[in-house]
């Protein structure tokens, strides 16, 4: 089916003419970075969007196109990009940041991965941009919002030039999903960054055909059947405008028909394709919760399938959750540690909770509901349908 499957990863940074629909934003980043390629400081931004609008694509795409350009001027400009949902602390993104540009200037360098704090490693980072003399570096921290209200990394990189920690000017391209991440910062921050904030929207279901029909040389040439396009891109504008799963679900269609041994990807084929990247996307989601975090979510879910009810109590949700305990041959956590962990999903999203407004001779009290579907919930955890 696939000629070149990697035009369908997450993670493939796309030429200018793949890219759709970003017209505005590209110009936004790359009036930020444009002194940059002429050896001067870039600005800092501020990028907001739901998941899969480009943000982190038109990031990369500038940065590396910011790279190549001020190259071409005799500039020493490089890029680092971070993932805050994977580095999610101070210590862990100052790590990658080093690392990375360890491996980008000096890849005998030896920087150790444990036993150092975020100070050293910022230190080996300094040097490293010193003795290589980088006129700038541009660093992406994607998903900021996941650092936990942690934003000492922003105040180091944002004033690092300032502080006379080095030489180089550092740019910061600050992405989070969150609109309201702006009044999480503190105030001290907000003034070292003097950013720019800039939204990207959801896509529309033209520009996401257009997108899928820019991605169609990923398979052979008539594999692809006429609806199939037209069809991924109206359900993806539909449900979320999300340009990232709606690639995604291309790709799971093209595996599901590669796996059938039919000669063609078809419309029949876009249902399952849609439900595997669902759990997928979830079972990378909760990859690293601990195992009553799991079980939580399979009681909450099997209630969900079992029951006419979406929302339940705290009461109901621990009754089940000791069943699937039982079940897995795992000793139950205590009420406490559950209504903690209840609350934290709640915080990540996903679940929902919320207070009733109570009843006759009853007070208010907490119901939780999930905000999955619970049959994808189950087949990301890989449980049954009906543990409980």
């Amino acid at each position: 089916m696939f000629a070149r499957e990697e035009l369908l990863r997450v993670g493939y940074v796309p030429d200018r003419d793949r890219i759709i629909g970003r017209d505005d934003e590209i110009r936004a980043v790359g009036k930020a970075l444009g002194p940059a390629v002429r050896g001067g400081p870039p600005r800092n931004l501020l990028l907001y969007g739901k998941t899969g609008t480009g943000k982190s694509l038109v990031s990369k795409h500038m940065a590396r196109e910011a790279r190549d350009r001020a190259h071409r001027n005799d500039v020493n400009l490089i890029y680092q990009y971070i993932d805050c949902s994977n580095d999610d602390t101070e210590t862990r993104a100052a790590r990658e940041l080093a690392l990375g540009v360890r491996d980008t200037l000096a890849p005998d360098f030896d920087i150790p991965r444990k036993g150092i704090g975020a100070a050293e490693y910022f230190r080996h980072l300094w040097d490293m941009l010193d003795e290589h003399e980088v006129r700038s570096l541009i660093v992406i921290l994607d998903e900021v919002d996941k650092l936990g209200g942690d934003d000492d990394i922003l105040m180091t990189l944002s004033r690092a030039e300032e502080t006379g920690k080095t030489n180089s000017y550092v740019g910061i391209i600050a992405i989070s999903n969150k609109i309201q991440y702006r009044e999480t910062i503190g105030e001290r921050v907000d003034s070292s960054l003097q950013d720019r904030e800039f939204v990207f929207h959801p896509y529309d279901a033209n520009q996401l055909r257009h997108i899928l029909e820019n991605r169609r040389d990923a398979f052979y040439e008539d594999v692809l059947s006429e609806d199939v396009i037209p069809k991924v891109a109206a359900l993806a504008a539909r449900e979320h405008g999300d340009a990232r799963k709606a690639i995604d679900i291309l790709r799971y269609a093209g595996a599901i028909a590669e796996e059938s041994g039919t000669s063609e990807v078809l419309g029949e084929h876009i249902d399952s394709a849609m439900e595997r990247a669902e759990a997928d996307r979830f079972a990378e989601l909760v990859s690293g919760s601990t195992p009553h975090v799991k079980h939580i979510l399979v009681a909450l879910a099997s209630l969900t399938m079992n029951r006419e009810e979406e929302e339940f109590a705290k009461q109901d949700i621990y009754s089940a959750y000791k069943t699937v305990c039982k079940n897995e041959g795992s000793a139950p956590i205590s009420w406490d540690r559950v209504s903690r962990l209840l609350k934290e999903q709640s915080f990540l999203g996903i679940t929902e909770s919320r207070h009733t407004g109570g009843g006759y001779e009853k007070g208010s009290y907490r119901v939780h509901s999930l905000n999955r579907d619970p049959a994808i919930v189950l087949k990301a955890l890989n449980s049954g349908t009906d543990p409980i």
